[in-house]
């Protein structure tokens, strides 16, 4: 049995050890993903914190089905973290990752309120749709979207840089 189903079955059962595991086991990483966000050392730990108290209440939540354990907690401590981002720098314009390059929304003329990014997403073709649901609005790495949809990796990747350019072109972002 691994650690990760340890965890699990900790979390379900509501026993404090899967807390203990989860800060040995994960607690680095995390807190790399929040100070990544946050650029601040207390505010990332602040993150990590208030990210460890949202996994033990919403634990019974999780679905092995859905998603790795990893990729659970990774998603609700990336989330936790820009939540405590656009708390506190209101100010400054928020960037939005694509592919490998960023684009501030701010310099499009865009508010990033006013975006509607799922109605363009159901424009696109289910199958790169369903990839970039995933690896955007789930965690996924292209790895584990390959395993879930049980395609193979370069279909991944062929989907999602397709599904990149259709959102571009909808946006008319330059490439």
């Amino acid at each position: 049995m691994g650690i990760d189903t340890t965890i699990v079955g900790l979390l379900k059962a509501k026993d404090e050890k899967a807390l203990s595991l989860l800060y040995d086991n994960y607690s680095e990483v995390l807190y790399g993903v929040c100070f990544q966000i946050l650029k601040d050392t207390s505010a990332a730990e602040d993150a990590l914190q208030e990210s460890f108290i949202k996994i033990w209440k919403n634990s019974h939540t999780y679905d092995q089905k859905k998603a790795k354990l990893f990729t659970w907690i990774l998603r609700i401590t990336r989330n936790t973290a820009i939540d405590l981002y656009r708390k506190t720098n209101k100010t400054k314009p928020l960037e939005v990752q694509i592919g490998i390059s960023t684009v501030n929304i701010k310099d499009q003329g865009f508010e990033s309120d006013h975006l509607d990014v799922q109605n363009h997403m159901d424009r696109l073709a289910q199958k790169n749709k369903a990839v970039l649901e995933a690896i955007f609005f789930f965690g996924m790495t292209q790895r584990e979207v390959a395993d879930y949809l049980n395609i193979p990796l370069g279909t991944v990747k062929s989907r999602l840089r397709i599904g990149l350019k259709e959102l571009g072109n909808i946006y008319q972002f330059k490439q």
